[in-house]
């Protein structure tokens, strides 16, 4: 059984996706979010990786559109992120890993200055930011996400923590 509890804090991550805060998110929030990160690390849109992270953008408002856009009005309010979420993906943290991995895999790349296929903590919580986390939570969940302690973060560990954080109960 789905607890209240759960879908609160679900419909509260909604506001993660939101970024224009319109109540409702669309194609445009996940441009918006992929914009805000080449503006943050000063990647130019026309790049192979900053036209990377328009494609993974794409691919995952196609697939969040494909799981909770029941209406088929090419948004999703907030009902339906909650229902689609709860419903989906609550028991399923690979479906959503799955989805989000594109996007997750080039936001990495925009924030890796190295080349070396990890972001250090501080660049991560940048990201964290222009994704409309605060500073402080942000700081914290970056530092949290590297978990042996290197300074840097790979993406196995960002997209298993990003799908915990929108399908598993805390």
């Amino acid at each position: 059984m789905v607890s209240s509890e759960y879908e609160g804090r679900i419909a509260a991550r909604f506001a993660t996706f939101d970024q224009d805060g319109n109540g409702y998110i669309d194609r445009a929030d996940f441009n918006a979010a992929a914009k805000a990160l080449l503006a943050e690390f000063a990647v130019p849109a026309r790049s192979d990786r900053g036209q990377a992270l328009y494609i993974g953008a794409e691919a995952f408002w196609q697939g969040m559109a494909g799981i909770a856009d029941r209406d088929g009005d090419q948004r999703i309010t907030r009902e339906e992120f909650v229902t689609g979420a709860v419903k989906r993906l609550r028991d399923n943290p690979d479906r959503f890993a799955e989805i989000a991995r594109p996007f997750l895999h080039a936001a990495l790349d925009v924030a890796d200055a190295d080349g070396d296929g990890r972001a250090t903590v501080e660049a991560t919580a940048r990201v964290l930011g222009c994704l409309g986390v605060s500073d402080d939570v942000a700081a914290r969940a970056a530092a949290a996400l590297d978990t042996d302690a290197d300074g840097r973060i790979g993406e196995a560990e960002i997209v298993s923590a990003f799908a915990r954080y929108f399908t598993v109960p805390e």
